[in-house]
């Protein structure tokens, strides 16, 4: 019989790498519930203290007797089995559960709704929050970066929903097994643990096997791994959203602004009224339409809906505009598949207008790196400096002969610099009023940003 939610009511839930972003969110949610939670990670963070303050007991070192007293046990996919609490955790026979089975342990009792993609489900599972919030539904949320208006990204709510982020990076979201979901795409990603696009495709079609009779799948009709997918679908509702004149939620009048963007929603053939967004690109206006075509789905009002889409004002490390000095913004994005690169510069070439666009981008992996170098050249040569750092390795071991040169190499402006003092000199004194500079990629480059903001302030003022 599958667990639920009220059996670990007033029981002790341990979680080895606690301070990460989706593991911090279901602690959270944990604690709203009355579990007792503990946890360890690396090391410190705001995230950790944050965690103390709501009554979680927070180790900085992992260590086996941290692991002592727990009834359950949850990792994230960040530690190994040789991990001591792991360890201990098998040695006394507690139940160990991956941070996607805690998940859906966590919304056994709510209606839930997963959203998933190769690229685009941070910013679509926070925009349906958002709009769900405008309807007076108060959701659950559990997503996997911070949605800027409430600087959270894990809320139990009153309502029956749970919104949840689904990340295929493992296949682990199988697990959740949701009332309906939506697929904004489907594409080569996370080669690490897929060698082809079929293994990827094949993992959403289970995925989609897991969703509820009597619920539905909203998929991008403007998508080919999406359709693909929907095709495979037999046994439950399916809703389509695109540009695509067969989509159920179609949107056209599209108008792409410097920091916003615009268009007509037309739900089954009949105009609806306009999305708003105060987020740029067309694939944000293509988020939004799949959450207003799901959220329709399920029976929301339609003037509701698009007025919590115009408040949306984006997620954490999606194009996020980390300061501006003296015309010189500065934007830091998550971007590191060659799809999302090449709508964020898109759209940041749109906001640099007439000044130049910059680039400081860290390649996330060896593996990721050696599949799409060629790609990844492509997508930077769009910007008018494109420096590329060294490989973020993650969990990675380095695979010969793979670095960050590959892909200048075949840049026709690329600069290789590994340095991060040398990359932030160099673009604190190179940049101009009217400059946008991004700072590009899932490691720590993001911590580049507000270096270069603070170097700006002094050479500007």
């Amino acid at each position: 019989m599958k667990q639920q939610l009220s059996s670990l009511i007033g029981k002790r839930v341990h979680f080895i790498g606690i301070g990460g972003a989706g593991m911090s969110g279901l602690a959270r949610i944990a604690l709203s519930h009355g579990i007792s939670v503990s946890g360890s990670d690396a090391k410190d963070s705001s995230v950790v203290i944050a965690l103390s303050a709501l009554g979680a007991v927070v180790s900085t070192t992992h260590s086996a007797d941290n692991v002592d007293g727990s009834d359950l046990v949850v990792y994230s996919t960040a530690i190994s089995e040789s991990n001591p609490e792991r360890i201990r955790a098998q040695q006394l026979k507690l139940p160990i559960l991956s941070r996607a089975a805690a998940l859906a342990l966590l919304m056994s009792d709510s209606k839930s709704i997963a959203v998933a993609g190769t690229h685009g489900k941070t910013t679509s599972s926070s925009m349906l929050a958002v709009a769900l919030q405008a309807c007076g539904a108060d959701p659950s949320f559990a997503i996997g970066g911070t949605i800027t208006a409430s600087g959270s990204n894990a809320h139990r709510g009153t309502g029956e929903i749970f919104v949840a982020e689904a990340d295929e990076s493992d296949g682990s979201f199988i697990e959740y097994q949701p009332f309906a979901a939506i697929v904004t795409n489907v594409e080569h990603d996370h080669v690490d643990f897929f060698a082809t696009l079929e293994s990827v495709a094949q993992a959403f079609r289970d995925f989609a096997a897991t969703i509820q009779q009597g619920g539905f799948l909203t998929y991008c009709a403007d998508d080919a791994g999406a359709v693909a997918l929907s095709e495979t679908v037999k046994s439950i509702e399916l809703v389509s959203y695109g540009v695509s004149e067969v989509a159920d939620l179609r949107i056209d009048q599209i108008e792409l602004l410097t920091l916003g963007s615009r268009a007509r929603a037309i739900w089954k053939g009949k105009s609806v009224g306009h999305i708003e967004l105060q987020v740029p690109g067309q694939h944000n206006l293509l988020n939004a339409a799949g959450v207003l075509a799901t959220a329709l789905k399920l029976g929301f009002p339609i003037a509701e809906l698009l007025t919590g889409l115009a408040t949306f004002r984006g997620t954490g490390r999606r194009f996020e505009l980390k300061g501006t000095v003296h015309g010189v913004r500065v934007i830091d994005d998550y971007g590191h598949h060659p799809t999302e690169i090449h709508v964020t510069l898109e759209a940041a070439r749109r906001y640099a207008d007439e000044g130049r666009l910059i680039v400081i981008f860290q390649p996330h992996r060896y593996s990721r790196t050696k599949a799409f170098a060629a790609k990844f050249a492509t997508e930077l040569d769009l910007a008018d400096r494109a420096i590329v750092l060294e490989v973020y390795a993650a969990s990675e071991k380095p695979i010969d002969g793979v670095s960050s040169r590959m892909i200048t190499s075949m840049m026709s402006k690329g600069e290789y610099i590994p340095n991060f003092v040398e990359v932030t000199d160099s673009v604190i004194a190179d940049a101009q009023p009217g400059d946008v500079i991004v700072t590009l990629g899932a490691g720590d480059v993001s911590s580049l940003a507000p270096i270069i903001v603070e170097g700006l302030s002094r050479r500007f003022n």
